[in-house]
């Protein structure tokens, strides 16, 4: 079997799992309303969570210690973080099997170009 096939098909294979496995996972998980490291705010007799992050105390002593730069690293931070929790999880899945299935396809067009002794079809 030629290399450029062998690429093709190990692309396919990668692409049909990673949809099959960010189905499942979008499908099985929800968005979690957990809040690590927040706070409970009762209003009116109902429980709300505030991430830790969002209150002005917090942001006011990241600042002072660190800038407005580890304000930014921060949200940075858990921006990424919360790519692997939950439904956004089922997204990074998805973009993750795209780009490698077509670098495989990329690289095997590149790598290998069509073979004069193959026939046309």
């Amino acid at each position: 079997m030629h290399p450029r096939r062998i690429l093709q098909f190990a692309g396919v294979a990668i692409l049909a799992f990673g949809l099959g496995a960010a189905g499942c996972i979008y499908i099985l998980t929800g968005d979690s309303d957990e809040v690590s490291g927040g706070h409970t705010i009762i209003v009116d007799g109902n429980a709300y969570s505030v991430p830790a992050n969002t209150t002005k105390l917090y942001v006011r002593d990241l600042q002072r210690f660190g800038g407005k730069a580890a304000l930014i690293f921060d949200d940075l931070s858990r921006w990424f973080a919360g790519l692997w929790h939950g439904r956004a999880l089922a997204g990074t899945v998805l973009w993750l099997a795209l780009i490698v299935s077509l670098a495989l396809f990329m690289g095997g067009r590149y790598l290998y170009p069509d073979d004069p002794n193959e026939p046309d079809r």
